[in-house]
């Protein structure tokens, strides 16, 4: 007996039958930035179709998202003043905190996630407090953050999103210890119903760049490899998602997508009971919009693909620039070919 798979590949209907692995808007999350100081909408040079949206224009964009099927938002804040300390970033008034009650008010159907992290709203760029910043512009001695110093004020950020209204908060600092601390100021301050998405395997990762300049946050001056993962290490990846479950995680992510396909699968099998986030992120969408304008890739096909895979590979939920593209474009089938 001849065994012929291609049986089931005859047709698109049949194809569509037995295929394994869905995309769907839902399990999609579309990141938004939002800028406290901008009266129109800022276009990012490097992210085509991205922009920074003042706080009055981001509730329209949001609605826009939620029509679309599109599960969830997350949030990025550019506030008109940084300082060392980051104040902005815990102020009931500040960016962040408006745009989630503007959000929530206007579709409260929408899940809203935001970035718990204080790199957006330092001078300095970092991720955390500096012992000493000017020591670091010269040694690079300063560069490292403070962990444990930066604990409390991870904690106040997500308190303060979640009292504006916040669904989910997602700390993406990279710190040791930051899930626990987040996670007792949440309960501590009544919100023990507040989720956490652990930026739990984020790595060094050149692929970042564009995202710079869309969230106003590169260091002045050293790098972020110091509490960032070396790409080098997949092992690694497992203790720090086991480590943040054991704080009180409620999602893992795996961050960047495209070159950690692997540590993808190797955290679904490892954790099989978490949901588990995948970022697509700036760098893996600015390629393919850089090859499907100069006419090397079909842009639907690449980025259904892209998506595709990385939900193959064990992702629940896939963060994404492409978001709203790719909701339209699941209205019908892959390309063949």
């Amino acid at each position: 007996m001849i065994v012929r798979p291609r049986r089931l590949r005859r047709t698109a209907a049949m194809r569509a039958l037995v295929r394994e692995t869905e995309l769907a808007p839902h399990r999609l999350v579309y990141p938004l930035f939002v800028s406290e100081s901008a009266n129109a909408p800022v276009a990012v040079a490097s992210m085509p179709g991205v922009v920074q949206w003042p706080i009055d224009h981001v509730v329209g964009e949001a609605g826009a998202v939620a029509a679309l099927g599109i599960g969830a938002v997350l949030l990025f804040g550019l506030p008109a003043r940084k300082d060392a300390r980051g104040s902005e970033s815990h102020n009931p008034n500040g960016v962040v905190q408006r745009t989630v009650r503007a959000i929530k008010s206007a579709v409260p159907e929408l899940i809203v996630i935001t970035d718990v992290c204080l790199c957006e709203y330092t001078d300095h760029g970092h991720c955390g407090l500096l012992a000493d910043p000017e020591a670091g512009k010269n040694a690079h001695t300063g560069s490292l953050p403070l962990n444990d110093s930066t604990l409390d004020l991870l904690g106040q950020i997500a308190v303060s999103h979640a009292d504006a209204g916040a669904d989910l908060v997602a700390p993406s600092a990279m710190l040791d210890g930051m899930v626990a601390a987040i996670r007792a100021a949440l309960d501590a301050h009544h919100h023990a119903d507040i989720p956490i998405l652990s930026y739990s395997a984020k790595f060094a990762s050149a692929f970042y760049g564009p995202f710079r300049e869309a969230a106003g946050g590169t260091p002045s001056f050293g790098d972020r490899r110091s509490h960032q993962m070396d790409p080098a290490n997949g092992r690694e990846a497992m203790r720090e998602h086991a480590l943040d479950v054991a704080q009180g995680a409620d999602l893992l992510m795996v961050k960047p997508a495209l070159a950690y396909l692997d540590v993808i699968r190797d955290t679904r099998e490892r954790f099989p009971d978490m949901p588990l986030v995948a970022y697509n992120v700036s760098g893996e969408y600015a390629m393919v919009k850089a090859a499907a304008a100069a006419g090397w890739l079909d842009e639907r096909a690449t980025v259904l693909e892209i998506l595709t895979g990385i939900r193959r590979a064990g992702a629940d939920l896939i963060i994404t620039y492409h978001a709203k593209d790719a909701a339209r474009w699941m209205g019908g089938a892959v390309h063949d070919g």
